[in-house]
């Protein structure tokens, strides 16, 4: 299982799609891989969107959960080692 240290976190509250995955992917191009990235939405869209991008970009989908109306994600940057797991807990 892979680590979840954060490194670092992105406040992406009050940010509409598509912007909360185009920071994410802008700040995880900078990142070393098998570091963590946590995401705080605000955007429905993202519950759709950020596992989406995982898949697509081979990043893994360490945590996701619903808070209300607040959704954290925390993903690790893709790796030789990581798998590629999606963690849907508590999203709708």
């Amino acid at each position: 299982m892979p680590s979840e240290v954060v490194t670092i976190t992105l406040d992406a509250t009050g940010m509409l799609c598509p912007l909360p995955v185009l920071r994410a992917r802008r700040i995880l191009d900078d990142m070393n891989n098998g570091d963590i990235l946590k995401i705080t939405a605000t955007d429905p869209a993202s519950v759709r969107d950020i596992p989406a991008f995982c898949q697509m970009s081979r990043h893994t989908l360490v945590m996701a959960e619903a808070n209300g109306n607040t959704f954290v994600f925390k993903i690790q940057k893709w790796s030789n080692e990581s798998p590629n797991n999606e963690a849907n807990d508590n999203i709708p």
